[in-house]
């Protein structure tokens, strides 16, 4: 076994910490005021804001066909969808209006949950921290953005 304390240390390579956030994304987040940007469905003025309207955007998009898909697709193709393919005694129609779109809901509930702590994290959002008020305890959070009257 050899003795580690007997190598040079030149012998390692030199690692230069990043601050403690390991993307750029998170960097650029920090610099950011939020509560002076102007709030753009269309036109997003941040890389975070974007992002997260992709999110939403997707989300919306899945939505529409969980609760629309089941009603149009009757309309579209009633022998199918109301006595061609029965599904636990009811017609398919049916179960997935009735099982469907609530069971689609829940999964999309919890895939922007999921979505959205990956995007906090990406761009270095912590929700755990609390800061400390002047009298030494946790401080509430401000419910107008935080913005000084």
């Amino acid at each position: 076994m050899s003795d580690d304390s007997t190598r040079e240390p030149a012998d390692e390579p030199t690692v230069e910490p990043d601050g403690g956030v390991a993307a750029s994304a998170g960097r650029d987040h920090r610099d950011v005021d939020y509560l002076e940007r102007e709030v753009n469905l269309l036109r997003p003025s941040t890389p975070f804001m974007r992002d997260h309207l992709r999110i939403i955007w997707t989300g919306f998009v899945a939505w529409a066909l969980v609760v629309f898909g089941p009603v149009t697709l009757t309309a579209v193709v009633p022998d199918l969808m109301t006595r061609t393919v029965p599904v636990v005694g009811f017609p398919l129609h049916y179960f997935l209006v009735a099982i469907g779109a609530p069971l689609g809901a829940l999964i999309l509930a919890f895939w922007y949950a999921r979505k959205r702590d990956a995007l906090d994290e990406e761009y270095g959002i912590a929700h755990g921290t609390t800061a400390e008020g002047p009298s030494g305890g946790p401080e509430s959070a401000a419910t107008d953005g935080g913005r000084a009257e």
